[in-house]
């Protein structure tokens, strides 16, 4: 049902699967199945979660995917009763997202374009090329890291100034490229087809100069070996990490999301239309990119507290 009538992506039935197995996990000692638990096993699996001192968010997302496996078997004819239907949502307060200084965006652009100075072997430079691209696409669309690795080549084969980004449900939605992050793919690009140029010329070597159908270059734009055939989320958050240190910033502030995080708060800092940002960052509702409005908020708040003459101390 969620691949077929939601169009779920990997990572969701993959997280939906883990907290069904961990939920079956817990019923296995109270002698229950997912098939017959009832309300009292879903509140003791919640009271078990706090002890553990999980999250309330952790908690209310695992809560959310009993719910809607159960309200799928009782729409199915399966089960006659809903267990979750009576079970409260543990109550969470709303964190602020993580967000990175312009300053601190700017260390690691300027690391990255370093590293893509430096005069390094081939394979080198393709690498470091292509974090710069990773680093300006992310910044400069704010992108999902999923959305991003899983991006064809064919979407900047045509310097297009704009990106068609499929998202969360497999909807569509344009996303403008700017120039810094155009150049940026351009001469990955380049160094990638020169690198597969050279491959077949190798190839061709070692067959004795015989001709041979070249390799297909990979359809994605961040290929990999790996079996997905593009990069993976952790090998991107892996590399931003180290690029972090070499900038000077603590690794633990620096991830993929945090990038994303970046991109919307500074286009509110600068004064872009909250609707707009949330047509480029794919939010269904708009309340979801309304967060970024309390992190401009808490900005002003200790702007004021630490420079206003009234608000310090006599």
């Amino acid at each position: 049902m969620l691949v077929a009538e939601r169009g779920a992506s990997e990572n969701t039935r993959a997280g939906y699967g883990r907290d069904l197995s961990d939920f079956a996990g817990f019923l296995k000692g109270r002698a229950a199945t997912l098939a017959d638990a009832v309300g009292a096993d879903v509140r003791a699996y919640l009271a078990r979660l706090s002890q553990a001192q999980m999250s309330p968010r952790t908690a209310a997302r695992r809560l959310s995917a009993l719910r809607q496996y159960y309200r799928f078997l009782l729409a199915e004819g399966l089960r006659a009763d809903d267990p979750t239907a009576a079970v409260d949502s543990p109550r969470q307060g709303r964190a602020l997202p993580k967000v990175l200084s312009e300053v601190e965006v700017e260390r690691l652009l300027a690391a990255v374009r370093a590293r893509c100075a430096e005069p390094r072997t081939a394979k080198a430079e393709l690498e470091n090329l292509r974090l710069a691209a990773l680093v300006e696409l992310l910044y400069a669309t704010g992108l999902r890291i999923s959305e991003l690795i899983s991006l064809p080549a064919a979407a900047v084969a045509r310097d297009s100034r704009v990106l068609i980004v499929r998202g969360k449900g497999g909807k569509e939605r344009m996303v403008p490229l700017s120039e810094p992050a155009r150049e940026a793919v351009a001469r990955y690009l380049a160094a990638r087809r020169r690198g597969e140029a050279e491959a077949a010329r190798r190839t061709r070597g070692r067959n004795g100069g015989r001709t041979r159908a070249p390799a297909r270059p990979s359809r994605w734009l961040f290929p990999s070996g790996g079996r997905s055939g593009h990069l993976s989320r952790q090998r991107v958050a892996q590399l931003l990490k180290e690029l972090a240190l070499e900038a000077g910033i603590p690794p633990g502030k620096v991830s993929p999301h945090v990038l994303r995080h970046a991109f919307a708060s500074h286009l509110l800092d600068h004064g872009a239309d909250l609707r707009a940002v949330q047509k480029m960052l794919g939010h269904a509702d708009i309340s979801t990119t309304q967060i970024y409005t309390h992190v401009l908020s808490e900005r002003l708040k200790r702007l004021v507290h630490q420079h206003h003459p009234l608000a310090k101390p006599h």
